[in-house]
């Protein structure tokens, strides 16, 4: 019998785990020792697993060298096969037509920041979903709990961006981004001419919560008139708890009470200024809440359904944003990222300077 890929089966499982929202050392597993076995000379590989001691190996466990065997010897790995087997149902109706509709992902993370994997690893998830672009959004300096990057570090991903475009399949593009801090004033935390240069910016508060909602307000609607800010990420900032392990560990079951601002306000402001809400598909985060969506919605807004994704499976998720965003009735054309890929960058550039 053929021997599958063994590498890409360990890597199809972490995917799968990602998606599931699984504790974070299982997915880990499974991505060592994907790196493990991508290391190994084929010879030493083979005889390992005839000896039975690739668990001897740093990276491998009992269950991962298991899985490795069953793959070189042609069998689809038993591991594999019951995540497979219990994947859930597909999305039906509008939800369905949805996502089938995006083109991308307009929010996500890589290791330059939080992110668990390296912006090669990110894209190729992505191409492999069908996605035409994908749009890198690490964090701003001040988040220093997310290793947010500093100016000089930014024009560093840019350049290394521009060669990893240069390696990837014809018809998909990582676009060049930011998931920038709004700041106590309003301000957005990164230099304006870095902002310039970035294809999408998306901006959102991850401090102050708890402000009171004149305050908040004041903070969010000079954010939207910022002529760099495209699209406002996970405007209440809430938490919900959620079945996995968030990311770098964090425990289950985190909650955390939407922050309070005039929402009439807002979604005016959005409107009037062109700029999209996203909604987070983030199972802790589903931001915003349903009651707000469709308040957005009625407002005339556009809308990004973005998987706020830390890891390569989470780029999954956009199935839980497009079922929000089909019960709150929002309309196909309205989502930026179901857009082709000119038109998405020459919607943010329309926006992108004052006046």
């Amino acid at each position: 019998m053929t021997s599958r890929d063994p590498i890409a089966d360990l890597r199809r499982i972490a995917f799968l785990l990602e998606r599931a929202n699984e504790a974070t050392y299982r997915v880990k597993a499974f991505r060592s020792a994907a790196a493990t076995v991508a290391a190994l000379p084929a010879d030493e590989l083979n005889r390992r697993a005839a000896d039975g001691t690739l668990a001897e190996l740093t990276g491998i466990g009992d269950v991962t060298a298991r899985c490795v065997t069953e793959s070189l010897a042609g069998e689809e790995p038993v591991y594999l096969r019951r995540i497979e087997s219990t994947e859930g149902t597909d999305l039906k109706g509008a939800a369905a037509v949805l996502r089938s509709a995006l083109r991308g992902d307009c929010h996500c993370h890589s290791d330059w920041s939080d992110g668990g994997s390296p912006i090669e690893e990110m894209a190729l998830a992505a191409v492999e979903l069908g996605h035409e672009y994908m749009v890198l959004t690490d964090h701003s300096p001040k988040l220093t709990v997310a290793h947010g990057l500093t100016a000089a570090r930014l024009r560093k991903q840019l350049d290394h961006v521009a060669k990893v475009n240069e390696a990837l399949p014809e018809g998909f593009r990582i676009l060049t981004g930011i998931e920038v801090d709004i700041l106590a004033d309003g301000s957005l935390d990164q230099e304006d001419e870095l902002l310039e240069r970035l294809d999408v910016v998306v901006g959102s508060v991850h401090s102050g919560l708890r402000d009171d909602s004149a305050k908040m307000t004041r903070r969010m609607l000079a954010a939207i008139e910022n002529p760099h800010l495209d699209i406002l990420g996970h405007m209440t900032g809430r938490k919900v708890a959620a079945s996995g392990e968030g990311d770098k560990g964090h425990r289950r079951g985190h909650t955390r009470p939407p922050s309070d601002f005039d929402l009439t306000r807002v979604v005016a402001a959005v409107a009037e200024h062109g700029k999209a809400i996203e909604i987070n598909s983030r199972p802790d985060r589903l931001d915003p809440p349903k009651r707000m969506l469709t308040v957005a919605v009625e407002a005339g807004c556009l809308f990004s359904i973005d998987t706020d994704a830390h890891a390569p499976g989470q780029l999954d998720w956009q199935r839980y944003g497009c079922e929000r965003a089909a019960l709150c009735g929002v309309p196909v054309d309205r989502v930026v990222n179901s857009w082709s890929m000119d038109r998405l960058l020459d919607w943010t550039v329309s926006h992108s300077t004052p006046g």
